[in-house]
């Protein structure tokens, strides 16, 4: 059951972005152009997300299990480090040049052509070397 509700989780949010124009890189990068011809469209889209979350954080805080009976984790302790500031400076960047960060990409992967693939390739090779540098730094401290 979680996995169907997963699915249809990431179906809603993928059909969202595609409702919203996020898929299209040229609005992102319209968004990102605060000098030149700036597209406000995904100010609009993050209010439409984050306002119902602020909503359902609230709710989530009072309770104890999902709606499907899963624990709620505890939120997690809120640190801005090097790290934080450095990966979203990254995140950023590739979001600034590419047009896409890993929602739409995802989202457009069937019709985006070689240049969205080379994307989501290019981002599951970073999230995998992510993974074996902390291993290696994991082994290095140990």
């Amino acid at each position: 059951m979680r996995a169907l509700v997963s699915a249809l989780s990431g179906a809603l949010f993928g059909l969202g972005l595609l409702v919203s124009g996020m898929t299209d890189t040229a609005r992102v990068q319209g968004w990102l152009d605060v000098a030149g011809h700036w597209d406000p469209t995904l100010a609009f889209v993050l209010g439409g997300a984050v306002l119902p979350m602020v909503l359902v954080w609230r709710i989530a805080a009072r309770r104890r299990l999902a709606l499907l009976g899963a624990p709620i984790p505890p939120m997690p302790e809120q640190v801005i480090d090097a790290r934080l500031i450095g990966g979203s400076a990254l995140f950023g960047a590739g979001w600034a040049l590419a047009g896409f960060c890993p929602g739409p990409a995802l989202a457009t992967l069937g019709w985006s052509g070689l240049g969205g693939t080379v994307f989501v390739l290019a981002m599951i090779g970073g999230m995998l070397l992510h993974q074996a540098l902390l291993r290696r730094r994991a082994v290095l401290a140990a």
